[in-house]
């Protein structure tokens, strides 16, 4: 009713599938009806590109797509008629696509927005996609003016100010905002900065999920009009979350405060990004679960523990493939957190395929001396033994490498490497280790062992990775100022750090990008990930100077 001094929303913190057009159409229905028999909201907000999934991608250029939104939109705009909704689709119109959002109410549409601020950064390519939208749009519902926004629309202050101009009193933004380190302070920095350039409450509705290598983390809140954070939902979690708004005497907008939940700090943040990212790969692929190579080491003994949190025992499989170079306690730890937690665990030697190999070759290595050839031999019968267990039993091969080994290459191509998904392909080694504590801290699994002993891949007698490496608490500080600060060697040595060190360092990151295109895709939880934000040339002859 017009001139309601109050308005009841519920903000729909939601996993939407990318291009389960027909499911997410069903998950909003039943949403809608959930509300409507509660009598809860008179309006229920749906993050952005609801309809589709976001990303969508190429996607969006099939034709199959664009007839699927719309007959969901048309059952969208039919479930209106007693609670009116908000949500994000991809609107073609005129040979173009927009990333627009729609307001229906009363079995009709009564207003649509287009985002006007198409990022076209890092992991963002929107620019590929969809044509910007012009002007600011106020819609008129109950008695307020909602300035509508789509996620980047905030981050600088113009649309939010044109919206307030043209007469808004709350802010409605959608968003497609994926997880890293950091995030959601940055978003809140920028939130209640709008709010109180504007003195108007603004309400962020963020995707929760994980999707191909993002994963989307939730964290919706609402500041008030003095920028103040007066409601922050749960992250990593779906919800419906329900909030008041009601106008003063004074014709000022305000919130009706609610449960501002804690920020996780970085390591808890990461580690359930890492579970939920586990977790929506190998189920939203159809896999029944997931095998690994546990080798005794921290990386697999992590890995590990974030399948069985994000999967259940029941669905997550560990191998112990041993060699002549396989330290007793690597394989006495291994066995004891398979049991620990509970996992389908087997021991599977690799002496005689390594013999086999090796026999296969001796005639064409005839008079060369051993190196890493030998080495990874190892490292790919184990791949092939995985392998054949993810074919016979359609578990998906998890990968267990880090971002300190994949950035420098010490990792081996289609051996350690082999798999579907890589967790934890964007935490440095350092990383790993607090990653390891923290969960260790929840309940121990990990063996304790594990993580004081010194890293090795124990490919060789009595090898340790810095043997090869710079100590990872170097090489991880030189890789960040390389990778997320991209830092010139001068630059990075000017801060303390090795000049010649810094220098082996960049010319093995470079040495290696054949090997990364080949990598499974992983989580992204830094600014800067081995994947759709880095894109450097395999082929390049650029060198650092000497």
């Amino acid at each position: 009713m017009p001139g309601s001094p109050e308005l009841r929303i519920a903000l729909a913190q939601q996993d939407f599938p990318v291009g389960d057009v027909g499911g997410n159409t069903d998950k909003i229905i039943a949403v809608l009806r959930q509300v409507r028999q509660a009598g809860s909201a008179h309006l229920v907000v749906f993050p952005e590109l609801a309809m589709s999934g976001y990303p969508p991608e190429d996607l969006l250029f099939h034709a199959g797509l664009k007839r699927q939104v719309a007959e969901g939109l048309e059952r969208v705009c039919n479930e209106s008629r007693e609670v009116a909704v908000l949500v994000g689709y991809p609107e073609y119109a005129d040979q173009r696509i927009y990333n627009a959002v729609a307001l229906f109410a009363g079995g009709r549409q009564i207003a649509n927005y287009r985002k006007s601020c198409l990022p076209n950064y890092s992991v963002f390519d929107e620019q590929r996609y969809f044509t910007p939208g012009g002007e600011p749009v106020v819609a008129e519902f109950r008695g307020f003016k909602l300035g509508l926004g789509i996620c980047e629309d905030i981050w600088q202050p113009g649309l939010p100010a044109r919206a307030r101009a043209a007469g808004a009193d709350l802010l409605l933004v959608i968003n497609g905002s994926p997880f890293e380190m950091g995030k959601q302070a940055q978003r809140e920095a920028v939130i209640t900065a709008r709010a109180a350039e504007n003195g108007c409450p603004l309400l962020y509705l963020n995707l929760v999920g994980g999707q191909d290598d993002l994963v989307f983390d939730g964290g919706s809140c609402v500041a008030d009009a003095e920028g103040r954070i007066v409601f922050r939902a749960p992250a990593f979690a779906a919800g419906l979350h329900l909030l008041g708004f009601r106008r003063e005497r004074d014709g000022q907008v305000v919130p009706v405060a609610g449960t501002v939940v804690p920020l996780l700090d970085d390591v808890a943040s990461v580690y359930a990004a890492l579970v939920t990212g586990i977790r929506d790969y190998v189920r939203k692929n159809g896999f029944p679960g997931v095998v690994l190579g546990l080798s005794g080491g921290i990386d697999s003994a992590l890995t590990l523990a974030l399948a069985v949190d994000a999967l259940g025992a029941m669905a997550v499989q560990a191998v112990m493939m041993p060699y002549r170079y396989t330290a007793a306690m690597s394989i006495e730890d291994a066995a004891l957190q398979a049991q620990q937690m509970g996992v389908d665990y087997q021991v599977l030697p690799i002496e005689a395929m390594v013999a086999a190999t090796r026999d296969s070759l001796a005639p064409l290595f005839a008079g060369l001396p051993e190196d890493a050839t030998e080495e990874n031999i190892q490292s790919r019968c184990r791949g092939i033994l995985l392998m054949a267990i993810s074919n016979k039993t359609g578990r998906m091969v998890l990968a267990t490498g880090n971002k300190s080994e994949m950035a420098v290459g010490y990792a081996t191509l289609y051996g350690d490497m082999a798999g579907g998904f890589a967790p934890i392909k964007d935490c440095t080694k350092t990383l790993v280790y607090q990653l390891a504590r923290y969960r260790n801290g929840i309940s121990p699994v990990i063996p304790e062992r594990v993580i004081d002993r010194p890293p090795s891949a124990e490919l060789r007698p009595d090898q340790q990775d810095s043997d090869s490496l710079p100590p990872y608490h170097v090489l991880d500080a030189i890789l960040d100022a390389l990778i997320i600060d991209n830092r010139s060697v001068d630059e990075i040595a000017a801060h303390g750090f090795d000049r010649e060190v810094t220098g082996r360092v960049l010319e093995m990151v470079r040495r290696a990008e054949y090997k990364r295109r080949q990598a499974p895709p992983g989580v992204r939880i830094t600014g800067r990930a081995f994947g759709r934000d880095w894109r450097y040339p395999i082929t390049s002859g650029y060198r650092h100077k000497a």
